[in-house]
């Protein structure tokens, strides 16, 4: 398990006696696919770090309607907020897969802290890092067009929870086209359309528990909206 520590950004360059004791200080949970990790608005008591699995982090807006955040996967922290004093989620995170982690509770996170002081910093930069994760979504919800903000939503997910595959980028894991639509802020004709469009231009190929992006760079092109390659002329 200390091996396995030593791959995890959070705990990078940490010595093998600091690793020995925060894995001794952590409890391996198992949850299962579809349940919960934490709801919204649950006082925040327990960090989370994924070793196997994907958990789908999202958060219902004053109106009532559901918003899908991010995906995560394995290596990755959820609910680092527990480190502060009497704090809530600000989302819920629900298994997407059976999923395993280490989880630690507020009062332990607080003294690996106070012991590992770049701990901290590593904390506040996963803050960070959501938060300005965030802010490109909302300027995407509020400046772009739909199919553009479809294409960076998939780029995005294949960078978080894809793996490179013969045949283009898998991303294996149960994806409806409605889990997009919340994903971009748009509706399920929408993405339907433009999912079956890219389908029948080979960019795409879905399944329902796998997605496969076939083709990573023509999606790019319409993520970042950029022009066209244009062929070069015959010699």
């Amino acid at each position: 398990m200390v091996h396995h520590l030593q791959q995890i950004p959070f705990f990078y360059d940490l010595d093998a006696s600091a690793l020995t004791m925060i894995e001794q200080a952590a409890q391996t949970c198992l949850i299962e696919r579809h349940a919960f990790f934490f709801h919204q608005d649950d006082p925040a008591t327990h960090f989370y770090l994924l070793l196997e699995g994907s958990v789908r982090l999202m958060q219902v807006t004053a109106t009532g309607e559901q918003v899908i955040l991010r995906f995560v996967g394995p290596q990755d922290g959820i609910g680092i907020i527990a480190a502060l004093e009497q704090a809530t989620y600000p989302l819920a995170a629900q298994a997407v897969h059976d999923c395993v982690a280490l989880v630690w509770d507020h009062a332990t996170l607080r003294q690996l802290i106070e012991r590992y002081p770049v701990l901290a910093l590593r904390a506040l930069r996963l803050v960070a890092g959501h938060l300005v994760e965030l802010q490109t979504q909302y300027r995407e919800l509020a400046t772009e067009r739909v199919e553009r903000r479809v294409a960076r939503a998939l780029v995005r997910l294949g960078q978080q929870v894809g793996r490179n595959v013969e045949g283009g980028i898998l991303i294996n894991m149960p994806l409806s086209r409605q889990d997009v639509a919340e994903m971009t802020g748009t509706n399920l004709y929408s993405v339907s359309r433009i999912v079956s469009k890219w389908e029948k231009q080979g960019l795409l190929e879905s399944r329902r528990e796998r997605l496969l992006i076939r083709e990573p760079h023509r999606l790019m092109v319409i993520a970042e909206d950029m022009p066209p390659e244009i062929p070069a002329p015959l010699r």
